[in-house]
């Protein structure tokens, strides 16, 4: 009995203790609050004013997990989220009862099922398509569906591992990004496209210009099958790569030739190229010192200019075209923008890749030069529209993060990615095993590259890259849908009619 007493009266103590610990802390904020001048809300309402900056912080992950319908947040929605996740564990991604998708909205695509599909064993696989055909070491890509650029700094060592162990048991290739190679891009031994951006980290010289020793060294490796050259990104376009100081540790400094705990910031353009001549000079030198395919990366802001580079090439020989083209939508992601750019600038991927298509079949080059679609590809959806728009292949970076664990917590420039991924917090990368993880990235990759080739069979015909615009039809704004080859007639000789 007196044991208990005791404990009580402890317990009370603690309690009083406690309480006035609060009543103290809330008085010293009140003080704080009520003489600082920086807040309004603070300054007339002490301490409670508080709470709004909380929920306002709060309040994109209420939205997201309590408020928000399964088609309504951005940048990605719950159910775009969830189809991944399952293609990632290999689950069941089937659904009952019916669609949720609103498929009145103004801009949805909707494919042409046939009246009388391939059967079973007329169906095919997807072929391998090379890339690249007047290079020393032309590169046969085995399949439609691959890892766009993401720089290892701006995603953590065992994403990157992940990443490379995944991409190699899919079969797919892995984009460097522009942040140079590192030995986790190519510990699984997977196919490599070594990114060169604006600052050209890892073929740099001392002074920061392209170096042709660093180039043959890159090139030796193996795994490097071809070299693209950024102009720009949808996510900023005009706008060079920013890596925050907080990332830059000894090895990223090392690998990408800049100072330990700096925030990095590449140039807004190559200061060497001036218009599409110069282009096409360093893309052939590029590919004459390294005998790889080389290509470049862009955002298209306007359909007129790119008419000129097509013309430039045809008046010097497809010999001087690049290898690929990789076309960027405005609604691009990377992991620190300013929001003028993520949000303004830009043609969105639905708008820009069927024009570059066009531009490039009326030339001729529909087998000389390859057309690489990227921006929110997430869902099988995405990528048979952009095989349909004319694309050769489509990248992913985001819907790769999501197969690593990614939750759209939207802390990429933070340092404090919950999951691991784009963080270089040790703590917080012990929850993702790039062992484990790998098997979730190869597993997206199949799940997409079989319900992609799933909508080919529908449309009838036996594998994705037959696919035509006149197999899929927009929703336009009066509920009506009109076929895609009426809104961009399509100029490719080798669609099937």
């Amino acid at each position: 009995m007196g044991s208990t007493v005791w404990y009580l009266e402890l317990l009370a103590l603690a309690l009083v203790v406690v309480i006035g610990l609060v009543i103290a802390a809330a008085i010293f904020m009140w003080f704080i609050d009520k003489f600082q001048t920086a807040d309004a809300v603070r300054r007339n309402y002490p301490v409670i004013g508080r709470f709004r900056h909380l929920f306002t912080n709060l309040g994109e992950f209420f939205r997201q997990y309590f408020f928000a319908m399964d088609r309504e947040e951005m940048p990605f929605n719950r159910a775009q989220r969830d189809w991944v996740y399952k293609a990632a564990d290999d689950k069941d991604n089937t659904i009952a009862f019916g669609s949720t998708r609103n498929i009145s909205a103004p801009g949805t695509t909707i494919f042409v099922n046939a009246a009388f599909p391939p059967l079973g064993f007329q169906y095919a696989k997807t072929a391998p398509l090379v890339i690249g055909p007047g290079a020393r070491e032309p590169y046969s890509a085995g399949s439609i569906f691959n890892i766009s650029g993401m720089s290892y700094g701006a995603l953590s060592k065992p994403a990157v591992r992940a990443l490379s162990r995944g991409a190699k048991e899919a079969g797919i290739w892995m984009n460097t990004g522009e942040g140079g190679l590192s030995p986790y891009h190519l510990e699984g031994g997977c196919d490599v496209v070594y990114q060169i951006g604006t600052a050209k980290y890892g073929v740099r010289d001392e002074e920061g210009n392209l170096s042709d020793e660093k180039l043959r060294e890159v090139a030796a490796h193996p795994e490097v099958k071809m070299f693209e050259l950024k102009l720009a990104q949808g996510a900023k376009p005009g706008k060079g790569g920013i890596l925050p100081a907080a990332k830059v540790d000894e090895e990223i400094a090392r690998i990408r030739g800049i100072p330990v705990g700096k925030a990095s910031e590449s140039p807004n353009r190559h200061a060497e190229i001036d218009d599409w001549g110069d282009l096409l000079d360093v893309i052939a030198h590029i590919r004459d010192v390294t005998g790889k395919p080389v290509g470049f990366k862009t955002v298209v802001g306007a359909v007129d200019p790119f008419s000129d580079l097509f013309d430039a090439i045809i008046r010097r020989g497809e010999e001087h075209a690049p290898d690929f083209i990789t076309i960027d939508g405005g609604e691009g992601g990377t992991g620190a923008a300013p929001m003028p750019l993520m949000d303004l600038v830009g043609m969105p991927i639905r708008e820009a890749l069927p024009r570059i298509v066009d531009l490039r079949d009326q030339r001729g080059l529909h087998d000389r030069i390859r057309i690489v679609a990227s921006g929110k590809m997430v869902n099988p959806s995405d990528v048979a529209w952009a095989i349909c728009a004319g694309a050769d292949f489509v990248m992913s970076a985001r819907g790769f993060m999501f197969s690593l664990g990614c939750i759209q917590a939207l802390k990429c420039n933070k340092n404090t990615c919950p999951t691991g991924v784009t963080t270089h917090d040790e703590h917080l990368q012990r929850g993702l095993v790039p062992k484990e993880k790998a098997k979730k990235v190869a597993a997206f990759a199949r799940n997409m590259s079989r319900e992609v080739e799933t909508i080919a069979h529908s449309v009838g015909v036996a594998e994705p890259r037959q696919m035509r615009r006149r197999h899929v039809r927009i929703v336009q704004a009066d509920g009506r849908s009109i076929p895609m080859n009426e809104i961009y007639p399509s100029y490719n000789t080798h669609a099937l009619s």
